[in-house]
């Protein structure tokens, strides 16, 4: 799972996109207005998506809370059309009517009764055919004791029935007010759930358990029915239904449903699906934060101050107390804390593909050509990469920062984002002053700019500095990513002699390179005297290396061609040097990207076993993530596709693999057979029927020619 190669270009588009949407960030750390005074751009980010996923936090908060008078204020101001749903209301109605018994004074008593009278009532009498019983049911809360666990009412009694109305209600206001989640929030959740189900199913130890039930929850929000549920079901595709129940772990029925609320809309019934996966978005902003000082989207000035096992070096901010301890889950959950937090892990890692460009510009990395990646070869098993550890390695106690990457820490840190989290969240926590906050970061940031200009006037770097050891890595990144290897060579080399003999793979490609480059310029003699003195040695040391120096002297042939544009990506070698260095010194990578690697890699192994190709792959940029661009002069790793595909459609086929795994009876045996090409609409049927994934309902068909009604007929004989 760990050798997953990842398009981290692709991911920080994601990223960045999803700390917009969720207003997390800020252009400009120079800036000299107020952190979370509102500004343009701030201003452009709030969309009408975001603010309705806002009223949405809020109602929600307001319902978990028992406020049902305050949330349906916010309905009737924000979607007044969800109180014309009179199942919905009702549920409203009667949980406001327990609600006010729940306050036991005799005027809450009485407002109670006034409730049944001019509202519970008329609203049983239409809402669905079994709100009246429920109505009568709910008058015994008069008689029964809140806390009597054996009566009758116990259930709606349970402060668990505010949670299921939360649900629901969010559920319904994020179809209707088109207010799902950010892509990348939706993209996680789905690439975990089938991690966990893949590892489940095949009885794999997960190495990110401890990261995936932090972040996942195993509940979920209600789900929400049509009006029209008593009616006959569309006739929906086969194909959808199946798609949908198997990505999201629905019942037939389920996605039946699912898809009649979204009217016949596959995808928008599967964004309904997975924005009901209930996620700690604590834990998501944190990983999140991680990974954009990481790659240097974000300074780490603020941010540092809770990565994961490191103390930032600037004081953290002091806020109200009971606002610091204010937490909740899903898309209403929060943890305001701006004092240090540490994980289990006590990971960072840094690596910033789009250069040292504005963040505007990076938001677009996704659509640049010739997406490039982290490039993995064939040596790696065999190479040093495991050397790059810290443990045990001799660290200077001062390293020594070369002239160029230490003038421009400061136009380097002016160019990233500053960190704002959700302070958008905290208009809606009574007692809590957001001017109060927002004078605390200022005076934060000023603290750390005074700071900076004074870390940028030294000529030595203090190893144990976090901060400075960010401003090391991201330097080296920056020059390798602009294809200045040479330069990179001789600054990592007077930083630490030792580290190019640890790690020989990342000479070899950074002299590829520099030879391409002088290819390029048409200095061939320079160029074959850095192949003479450093790429042949590395390959005769490592034999594994020896086909990617042929075919990197091939550029030879066309020295006219911008063969280093073409041919190598640089952004994948800035990134793997980042990784690399940031463990010499003690920075490992952050586990965001360890939960990519490994879900992704089961996302991989999940449709293999399934024979087709994900219906939602597109939609949540999972293909862009596998986008690998390998080329020919570093292909000396290539992982192996999927070749079995489906697509929607009756006239698709797939063929069944010649060596299958059948169940008989209880054990499975092995069976050879000529390859079998099986209907899409035979296996839908098998798996219709008999309630079986996809794979084995394949498997089934192979051993019956691709008849479904023989493989029936055999399985109830």
């Amino acid at each position: 799972m760990d050798s997953m190669p990842i398009n981290w270009e692709a991911l920080d588009a994601l990223i960045i996109d999803f700390a917009k949407s969720e207003n997390l960030v800020e252009d400009s750390f120079s800036s000299s207005s107020p952190p979370s005074s509102p500004s343009p751009s701030s201003s452009s980010i709030s969309s009408s998506s975001y603010h309705s996923r806002l009223i949405i936090r809020q109602i929600r908060r307001s319902l978990e809370a028992g406020d049902i008078d305050a949330a349906i204020d916010l309905l009737r101001s924000h979607a007044p059309f969800i109180l014309d749903d009179h199942r919905l209301l009702f549920r409203l109605q009667k949980q406001r009517f327990i609600e006010l018994l729940r306050r036991g004074s005799v005027e809450a008593r009485d407002s109670a009764i006034k409730c049944l009278r001019t509202a519970l009532a008329p609203c049983a009498l239409d809402a669905y055919p079994e709100a009246y019983e429920e109505f009568k049911h709910v008058l015994l809360a008069f008689i029964y004791d809140k806390d009597d666990q054996a009566s009758p009412v116990a259930s709606e009694w349970s402060e668990r029935r505010r949670l299921d109305i939360a649900g629901l209600v969010s559920t319904v206001l994020r179809a209707h007010l088109n207010a799902y989640d950010p892509v990348f929030s939706m993209t996680l959740i789905y690439l975990i759930s089938i991690h966990k189900g893949f590892c489940l199913r095949q009885g794999i130890s997960s190495p990110i358990s401890d990261l995936t039930q932090r972040l996942l929850l195993e509940e979920r929000d209600p789900p929400a029915t049509p009006q029209d549920s008593l009616s006959e079901a569309p006739p929906f595709d086969e194909v959808d239904i199946q798609a949908l129940a198997h990505a999201v772990e629905l019942t037939r029925q389920g996605a039946v449903d699912s898809l009649r609320f979204a009217k016949g809309d596959l995808f928008q019934a599967f964004q309904n699906e997975i924005c009901r996966m209930r996620v700690d978005v604590t834990k998501l902003d944190e990983l999140v934060r991680e990974y954009c000082v990481y790659r240097g989207i974000v300074d780490a000035g603020i941010a540092s101050s809770s990565l994961s096992g490191i103390e930032s070096p600037s004081k953290s901010l002091k806020v109200d107390q009971s606002v610091a301890g204010y937490s909740l889950s899903r898309d209403s959950s929060h943890e305001l804390d701006f004092g240090a937090s540490k994980t289990s892990d006590g990971e960072v890692s840094i690596s910033n593909d789009h250069g040292r460009g504005s963040p505007e510009k990076n938001s677009d990395v996704a659509s640049m050509q010739g997406i490039e990646v982290e490039v993995r070869y064939a040596s790696d098993s065999t190479s040093n990469h495991e050397d790059c550890s810290t443990s045990g390695s001799h660290q200077p106690e001062n390293l020594r920062v070369p002239q160029r990457s230490r003038t421009n820490v400061s136009a380097e840190r002016s160019k990233r984002k500053r960190w704002r989290g959700r302070q958008d969240d905290l208009e809606f926590i009574p007692g809590v002053s957001c001017n109060q906050i927002s004078k605390g970061i200022s005076t934060h940031s000023l603290t750390f700019a005074s700071k900076e200009k004074q870390a940028s006037e030294c000529l030595v770097v203090d190893a144990n500095n976090v901060e400075d050891k960010y401003e090391i890595v991201l330097g080296m990144k920056e020059l390798a990513s602009k294809g200045m290897a040479a330069e990179v060579v001789e600054e990592v080399n007077a930083m630490d002699p030792n580290f190019f003999g640890q790690n020989p793979l990342l000479l070899f490609q950074l002299k590829q390179v520099e030879f391409l480059k002088l290819v390029s310029s048409g200095d061939c003699s320079s160029a074959l005297r850095v192949a003479c003195s450093h790429l042949g040695p590395l390959a005769a040391s490592d034999p594994a290396l020896l086909k990617s120096l042929k075919e990197t002297l091939l550029a030879l042939l066309q020295p006219d061609e911008d063969a280093l544009r073409k041919g190598f990506p640089l952004h994948a070698l800035a990134t793997s040097l980042q990784v690399a260095i940031g463990r010499r010194l003690g920075i490992d990578e952050p586990q965001l990207m360890k939960i990519m690697r490994a879900t992704l890699h089961t996302h991989n192994e999940w449709f293999k076993l399934q024979m087709c190709k994900d219906h939602f792959e597109s939609l949540l940029r999972i293909d862009s993530l596998k986008e690998v661009n390998m080329p020919s002069l570093a292909a000396a790793a290539t992982s192996k596709s999927n070749a079995d595909s489906c697509s929607n459609g009756s006239s698709q086929v797939t063929i069944s693999s010649s060596t299958r795994m059948v169940e008989d009876g209880s054990s499975l045996s092995q069976v050879s057979s000529r390859d079998v090409v099986c209907d899409e609409n035979a296996i839908l049927k098998v798996m219709e029927f008999l309630a079986l994934p996809r794979a084995d309902a394949i498997h089934l068909l192979g051993q019956y020619n691709g008849n479904a009604e023989t493989v029936i007929q055999q399985i109830f004989a």
